[in-house]
């Protein structure tokens, strides 16, 4: 699906930029490069793949490298990696989160997510929590701490995730995270459920009018889980693999069956039923409970899956349930694996800092990946360049490669010039020529 007005990186830059700025009136207490300068430029980072910091230290002294961070990120002045890591060390992570909102609102106007509503108006968001620093020594006053057998202590800092996902689409659109790390004035360890709480509150309030399904392991198949999904308005699908077995203790009249026969004699096989209790502790809880089998046409059980969700399940909507319940992979391949193999350097530790570096780095990079899917979605020139490319690997090379090598400013420029092999070759040796 294209556009005939395609979002362009430079304008979601640019509202980035006065995200950023507004912090910066909040928090610029000193002297020297500004707080918005700092943001912008760890953003620069992960949008341009760099590897470690230190090769970013080194590009301040390349003129081109220099030129093309000041035109395509919108900084004024480029700071040094040890300034870097202070500044951004000072800065509270819930600030962040309005950039991220900025930008949905920008592909909301441009109906970008109509064709990613899913049931009913309502929207896919799948979340889950990934570890983003681990260290036998490395800690801080927010480390989570985790005391082992063997008589030692592990420090770690983890992330509570959503991203808004639709089968039948790959590219996928993140919210800003929610660190999962000790809260002020507390000795206990911050847990996934209490982080997926607070994260579920901040995109309540930040999309009011969102109609949202929220996907979810079997973690969160729990009543005060369910019951703060349903204080917010949310619809939800939970995988519930624990409750498998309990299909076998329900009353079978009230267990409805339903098959679907592909035309290679594969099944899809459905039984569910609506309104029971989602365990005894929580009597007054219903749900309705979805047990899916997905068949060989030799009869060979390929996989099961069981959920409960608050939808109606029917003979017509057991399929999409389903669709909707497996979408939660989204956030695991699509999300923290692109993230982690496709030069993003996810699991690479750029710096742990006293207070919230650490925690501030995940969300510059999740909002660097934001931009990179709306663009893959997008934006015709950034889609030509990346097919050329083959793979995204080569393509973040080629970017990264263009940018700290060519003073070119633009993002038309580098991806036109990656999309068109001869005059990428052709840019390439007259740089080296000129050297």
């Amino acid at each position: 699906m294209q556009h005939t007005k395609p979002l362009i990186l430079e304008r979601l830059l640019g509202q980035t930029k006065k995200s950023f700025e507004a912090i910066s009136k909040k928090m610029d207490e000193r002297n020297g490069i500004s707080l918005s300068d700092c943001l912008l430029s760890g953003l620069a980072i992960f949008g341009l793949k760099y590897p470690s910091l230190l090769q970013f230290d080194n590009d301040r002294n390349n003129e081109a490298a220099l030129y093309n961070l000041k035109t395509l990120y919108k900084i004024n002045q480029v700071p040094s990696d040890t300034y870097l890591r202070e500044r951004l060390d000072e800065v509270t992570p819930l600030h962040l989160r309005k950039a991220f909102t900025k930008a949905f609102a920008f592909i909301q106007r441009g109906k970008v997510l109509k064709p990613y509503v899913f049931m009913e108006d309502h929207y896919l968001v799948s979340i889950d929590g990934t570890g983003i620093f681990s260290s036998k020594n490395i800690h801080c006053e927010s480390c989570c701490v985790n005391n082992h057998k063997a008589g030692y202590q592990s420090y770690h800092h983890k992330m509570v995730a959503a991203v808004l996902v639709h089968p039948d689409h790959k590219e996928v659109f993140p919210f800003a995270p929610e660190a999962i790390t000790k809260q002020d004035g507390t000795v206990k360890n911050d847990c996934e459920q209490l982080a997926s709480a607070r994260l579920l509150t901040h995109l309540r309030r930040e999309h009011p009018h969102l109609k949202m399904i929220i996907v979810e392991d079997s973690l969160a198949a729990n009543g005060p889980h369910i019951r703060k999904i349903q204080s917010l308005n949310m619809k939800f699908i939970i995988h519930a693999k624990h409750l498998s077995a309990d299909f076998d203790f329900i009353d079978r009249e009230k267990i409805q069956s339903h098959d679907i026969i592909n035309p290679d004699g594969s099944i899809h096989r459905f039984r569910f039923v609506n309104s029971i209790r989602l365990n005894s502790a929580h009597l007054d809880l219903k749900v309705n409970m979805l047990d899916y089998s997905e068949i060989s046409n030799a009869g060979e059980v390929l996989r099961r899956f069981t959920w409960v969700t608050d939808i109606h399940l029917t003979n017509n909507t057991v399929y999409q349930v389903m669709q909707g319940g497996r979408s939660r992979w989204k956030i695991e391949n699509e999300t923290f694996n692109t993230l982690k193999n496709q030069g993003y350097q996810f699991e690479h530790n750029f710096g742990h800092g006293y207070k919230n570096l650490c925690t501030v780095f995940g969300h510059l990079m999740f909002l660097a990946f934001l931009l990179d899917q709306i663009q893959q979605r997008c934006c015709t020139k950034f889609q030509a360049a990346l097919l050329e490319a083959k793979s995204r690997i080569r393509f973040w090379s080629k970017v990264r490669h263009l940018a700290l090598e060519i003073p070119l400013g633009s993002w038309h420029i580098i991806y036109g010039l990656i999309s068109h092999r001869n005059q990428y070759r052709i840019s390439v040796e007259l740089v080296l020529d000129s050297s």
